[in-house]
């Protein structure tokens, strides 16, 4: 039996968190990637929307630059070692524009929020509820959601603008987001929930 939840939405500053859109998760070619075009096309979507409003965006990548670092998850997906900070598989996605303002996170673990500075990024910029895309819907934007949820922002994501290698797992995941931690709507209504006309 599902949970009783109250529907949040966004609040009137949301910032958008592009959760690992890199080559190395996007390329089928990297052994961490999959071919997801239309999650890569979502983002694009939602990266103008948020961009037309100046509303903040912050993207997230996966950088290894010492041995030391999530070494228990490095040896459990020994995959993960192809990030490192030379390597073009950290990069941003190229189909995806990175604004001016915008805030790339360095993170080595699942959640964006983990041991970096994206709270208080947040809190600067006097965001109270984000919107979370990305890859994978069971790994990293599973825990960047859950996290952001644990730091009391209001979590929204949009469902074509999540992708995972595994569909089943992507679907289930969606589930749980929706039952317990997030809002889980379509790319039209998360737009609909932006604050402020869009310029142009």
């Amino acid at each position: 039996m599902d949970l009783e939840r109250n529907s949040l939405g966004l609040g009137s500053k949301p910032a958008l968190i592009v959760v690992d859109m890199i080559r190395g998760f996007t390329d089928p070619a990297c052994p961490l990637g999959c071919d997801c075009p239309e999650v890569v096309a979502a983002n694009a979507r939602l990266l103008e929307e948020f961009h037309d409003r100046a509303l903040p965006v912050y993207f997230s990548t996966v950088v290894y630059h010492r041995d030391d670092q999530a070494r228990v998850f490095r040896e459990r997906i020994q995959a993960l070692n192809v990030l490192t900070p030379e390597s073009d598989w950290v990069r941003v996605d190229e189909r995806l524009v990175v604004g001016r303002g915008d805030v790339l996170i360095e993170k080595q673990w699942a959640s964006a929020f983990h041991k970096t500075d994206l709270d208080a990024r947040l809190r600067a910029q006097g965001v109270d509820s984000v919107v979370v895309t990305g890859l994978t819907t069971s790994g990293c934007v599973r825990a960047t959601a859950v996290d952001a949820l644990q730091y009391d922002y209001r979590v929204v994501l949009a469902r074509e603008a999540v992708g995972d290698r595994n569909s089943d797992a992507h679907q289930a995941n969606l589930f749980d987001l929706h039952a317990k931690y997030a809002e889980v709507l379509g790319l039209a209504e998360v737009i609909a929930l932006l604050p402020g006309p869009a310029r142009g």
